[in-house]
């Protein structure tokens, strides 16, 4: 595996990242080629980090996106693994050069939104006012959600977002200083 800059004026490695983003995240994102198509060329706004993962073919494995968020903060968006990639570090890979990217820009601190809107967590499809810290220290991971990767990689939950998605259906908001 290699990890290259996806570029603007690759319409293969392009395609590839959109199929990618459809195939993994829908029915709840991106659930139409064109809608994946419109994600990727909105990561190409000046100043954004795109990333590729590669398989031994060339073939994209993996993208990861990285945009100024908020003074030194950068947010991670998005990140997506092939599925018969998975588990095989690629992820943290991809992580690992974003943030040596958000470090070489000056940021301090990488955040992200990893959403539950299929009940994966202790947070999913709850009411979660007016104790919403309360649960949130209490959070359990139900279902193979990826906020447990994140931790593992060295981000912290700094928050929630209840009902970001619709009722139930939280943010869960990590952050990691990478300055």
């Amino acid at each position: 595996m290699k990890i290259v800059d996806l570029l603007p004026d690759d319409p293969l490695k392009i395609e590839q990242v959109a199929r990618l983003l459809n195939e993994e995240f829908a029915p709840v994102s991106w659930t139409t080629s064109e809608e994946a198509h419109e994600e990727v060329q909105d990561a190409f706004t000046p100043g954004r980090i795109n990333k590729v993962a590669l398989n031994d073919a060339g073939d994209v494995i993996g993208w990861i996106g990285g945009r100024p968020y908020y003074a030194l903060v950068w947010e991670l968006h998005p990140l997506v693994v092939r599925a018969d990639y998975q588990r095989q570090g690629i992820g943290r890979a991809l992580v690992a050069e974003l943030e040596k990217a958000v470090k070489e820009r000056g940021g301090l601190t990488i955040t992200l939104g990893s959403d539950d809107e299929a009940d994966l967590t202790s947070l999913g499809g709850v009411e979660l006012y007016p104790n919403v810290l309360e649960k949130l220290a209490n959070i359990k991971n139900l279902r193979a959600h990826p906020y447990e990767f994140y931790q593992k990689i060295g981000f912290s939950i700094v928050g929630v977002i209840p009902d970001a998605n619709g009722f139930g259906k939280p943010d869960i908001l990590l952050a990691k200083r990478v300055g």
